[in-house]
């Protein structure tokens, strides 16, 4: 079993040594599950890109914001949220490590209840 505060530590270091000031980690894998630790430097940002079928994103260290179509979420350490199923990013608003877990596929006719639950809102 991975220290996820040792691996924020660790990714945290990595991108501060890093020229594009960013550094991740997939630290678990297992079929369509998948958990990375990503650490980025306040102003470094991962850019849009596509949303997973079902995501979550929680703050281990420092304070974030999810960019996109809905005008962005600031969160702090502690915190987490499903991720924007639109095109969004990631700006670090301080130095900052999270934890995203994603769903890569999810099969026909099964959606997580959370998703459906969020569907009826």
């Amino acid at each position: 079993m991975d220290d996820l505060d040792a691996l924020a530590r660790q990714q945290l270091d990595d991108a501060r040594a890093s020229a594009h000031g960013r550094s991740a980690r997939l630290f678990l894998h297992d079929d369509r599950l998948r958990q990375t630790v990503i650490a980025l430097v306040a102003g470094a940002a991962l850019d849009e890109h596509n949303a997973p079928p079902a995501a979550s994103l929680q703050v281990l260290r420092g304070r974030v914001r999810l960019t996109g179509a809905g005008g962005g979420q600031e969160l702090t350490a502690g915190q987490v949220t499903m991720t924007p199923r639109e095109r969004h990013g990631l700006l670090a608003v301080e130095d900052s490590a999270v934890l995203l877990t994603a769903v890569t596929e999810i099969p026909a006719g099964a959606r997580p209840s959370a998703l459906a639950e969020a569907d009826r809102r």
